[in-house]
């Protein structure tokens, strides 16, 4: 990790000063946090096809850019467009949303009467000829937009071909799903869909649910209410059972790709060769601490070998299929945490080693595609610092690295289909944003775009990062929001915000720290609000992330417990007023806190908990935490009903009573428990939502927890 850059900003830090006078309501903090007054970002931003030009949306205005010079090279607003449609009998739009580029003379838009393309080039509009698909299609996976593609119906697979419609499969049921993303979405796995490179075949999902039990989703706003059930496959029980298939579109036929091994492993991150003569599939045992990366036949389903191999102590969770070098088909790259840090490793097509790209002590997060020779590989990496992101390519033969942004903060990077220019989206802890065109082989970047600070206007508590070490040592990276007015004589509650689940990184070098808009309204009712990304978090390596298996929740209370005592050293701090939320897994480590260490917070509000893991799905729960049978004193220890009784101070809890995530029985659990302790309890329902509760009724949640703190503390 290198330092220097991150006590440059600790120097900023220390002279930051606001100075504002509006109030912020909980309804301007929430509604508004991530529109209005939140940075803004720049509409429909990106490259026009084919060329060396950038457009976007802004204030009603079509704005094209070149990107060598970051000059502006057409501005068309939405009133000089109207005239020229009017002109020619052609119904007006309100504003240019949904406009897509055909190339750098012309682009589609959609009216009342449907999709025109409009040529700059002859200042004229045509109707549209493409077929557009159907946007309300379930799980639509497109080859050529309005073309070819596949969709799902009642969990049957279709595809769409220049307007015929074959059906490639028929046994879709509630218990047998075809063409969706399989088991619950963990592994990096987000569709059921592959389509061949060239669009001559797609591999698909099959998965059979008819051995995990139902669990009931209650519908309320029903007369009767009505169960709906889901399949949830809970830690320890029977599990559902994948096969991949392989659609051909020359003979209309699937063939079964012939996987080994038993029926509840983990087929995931799924490959095409670039001749299409091959499928690759990362296959994980159900015990998940190795997996196999497997070659087979695409027209026969046959295996051909296995390329390689790779094993964990505790465990291994490949997310990413392999990636092919562009233009070479022998090779390909993978992303393997092996080392300790998730790097590139450059294989030959016969799952030979030849290299590893990139090393250190930092982490790979996403790559991000090849320049047009295939020479270099562009990816996002946190090198500089855990809670920053910056740019890289890396030269696929010599393994040179080049860092291709600059500025101590948070980088996302999109590349142009050349690889020669890239648009930096930039922000930090005080920078709101900033739009930048940068050539990758230059470096010459021009600056498009600088956005206001959003609540210049409101009165604000100032907010810091800042490490902190823990019982090993270790850093661990937090952030601070003080109260407005802050006077460092008084002293002031905290509020302790956590999730520090797997997978999770909530401090960041980002604006505000990665923090939200309500703990500024907090901040106005002097509060200050404190988080720390502890032990179990990303991108702090593979020990440190697997440091919480089989023991989910220890370490991390161990974490935010220095936390607090760093809190306890502070003068300002009211030790006697501390308070903590979270949600989901965030809303497990409060509850766990409250009640395994009872004397440390006075108010805690739990939203959505895990209580007790053996209720937790099987892909997420098993890797963490084993099977209930395999680790039964892992799962009896941090199971919350065990520790009801400890509870001293007030606890909310929150639950979504449809939630198909952590479902809604382990706070019913939780609560009935509490009764039978004669343990008072605050409990509340959010009926019609899921494991979030968003959209209208977010404020009313957010207002709920706010002044439950505002009142007990």
């Amino acid at each position: 990790m290198k330092k220097s850059s991150f006590s440059f900003l600790l120097i900023i830090i220390s002279s930051f000063v606001f100075s504002q006078d509006q109030l912020l309501t909980i309804q301007d903090a929430v509604w508004k946090g991530r529109t209005s007054l939140a940075p803004k970002r720049l509409q429909a931003l990106g490259f026009i096809p084919d060329s060396k030009k950038v457009a976007y949306i802004e204030k009603n205005e079509l704005i094209v850019l070149d990107a060598e010079s970051g000059k502006t090279i057409s501005a068309l607003s939405t009133v000089a467009f109207n005239k020229m449609l009017v002109a020619t009998a052609i119904d007006t739009i309100s504003s240019f949303d949904g406009v897509s580029w055909q190339n750098e003379h012309q682009f589609y838009f959609h009216n009342k009467k449907g999709e025109w393309l409009y040529s700059a080039e002859k200042n004229s509009v045509v109707k549209s000829e493409r077929k557009l698909n159907d946007f309300t299609l379930e799980n639509l996976e497109n080859f050529k937009e309005g073309e070819v593609y596949a969709y799902v119906n009642a969990n049957n697979l279709y595809i769409s071909n220049n307007g015929k419609v074959n059906q490639v499969t028929t046994d879709g049921s509630y218990e047998i799903v075809n063409g969706k993303s399989v088991h619950r979405e963990e592994f990096g796995i987000n569709k059921g869909i592959f389509w061949s490179p060239k669009g001559n075949a797609l591999a698909y999902y099959r998965m059979d649910q008819s051995d995990v039990k139902d669990y009931p989703i209650i519908d309320w706003s029903t007369n009767p209410a009505q169960s709906k059930n889901i399949k949830y496959p809970m830690a320890g029980g029977k599990s559902h059972y994948v096969t991949v298939l392989i659609y051909n579109l020359k003979n209309n036929a699937s063939v079964k790709i012939k996987t080994e091994g038993p029926r509840d492993q983990y087929l995931t991150n799924i490959a095409w060769s670039p001749d299409e003569k091959h499928l690759y599939i990362a296959i994980v045992n159900r015990e998940q601490n190795q997996f196999s990366v497997n070659e087979y036949d695409a027209l026969s389903g046959d295996y051909v070998r296995t390329l390689f191999e790779e094993k964990d102590e505790k465990y291994a969770e490949p997310l990413n299929p392999m990636l092919f070098v562009k233009n070479n088909p022998s090779q390909f790259i993978w992303q393997s945490r092996r080392d300790g840090y998730n790097h590139f490793y450059l294989y030959n097509i016969n799952g030979t080693l030849i290299k590893q790209l990139t090393k250190g002590n930092w982490e790979v997060k996403e790559d991000n595609g090849f320049d047009e020779k295939g020479e270099h590989l562009f990816f996002h990496a946190a090198e500089q610092s855990p809670v920053n992101q910056d740019f890289y390519s890396v030269n696929i033969k010599s393994g040179k690295m080049k860092k291709l942004t600059q500025g101590n903060g948070y980088h996302t990077a999109v590349l142009s289909k050349k690889g020669d220019y890239f648009i930096d989206n930039f922000t930090s802890c005080y920078i709101p944003r900033e739009y930048r065109v940068i050539n990758t082989s230059s470096g010459s970047s021009k600056t498009v775009y600088t956005a206001e600070n959003p609540i210049k206007n409101y009165k604000l508590g100032q907010w810091n990062m800042f490490t902190i070490k823990n019982v090993e040592g270790t850093d661990l990276y937090c952030r601070m929001f003080k109260p407005v007015n802050f006077d460092s004589t008084k002293k002031y509650p905290v509020l302790v915000y956590l999730y520090n689940g797997p997978h999770s990184q909530m401090v960041t070098n980002s604006w505000m720290a990665g923090g939200e808009l309500w703990y500024q309204y907090m901040a106005q009712k002097g509060f200050i609000i404190f988080t720390l990304d502890g032990r179990g978090t990303n991108y702090r390596g593979k020990a440190f992330e697997q440091a919480i298996h089989r023991q989910v929740g220890s370490k991390e209370m161990e974490d935010q417990i220095s936390g607090v005592n760093y809190l306890k050293s502070l003068p300002y701090v009211d030790v006697t007023r501390l308070g903590v939320h979270g949600w989901s897994y965030g809303g497990f480590m409060t509850t766990s806190l409250m009640t395994r260490y009872p004397s440390t917070f006075k108010v805690g509000a739990a939203g959505g908990p895990v209580i007790d893991w053996s209720y937790y799905e099987i892909m997420y729960g098993e890797r963490y935490n084993d099977t209930p049978q395999e680790n039964k004193d892992g799962y009896d220890k941090n199971n919350l009903l065990n520790y009801v009784s400890n509870l001293k101070g007030k606890l909310l809890m929150i639950h979504g009573a449809q939630d198909p995530v952590v479902v809604w029985q382990h706070s019913i659990m939780y609560q009935k428990k509490a009764v039978e302790k004669g343990v008072q309890l605050d409990y509340y329902v959010y009926p019609g939502h899921e494991h979030n509760v968003l959209g209208k009724d977010r404020a009313h949640l957010m207002e709920k927890i706010c002044n439950y703190f505002i009142d007990n503390l």
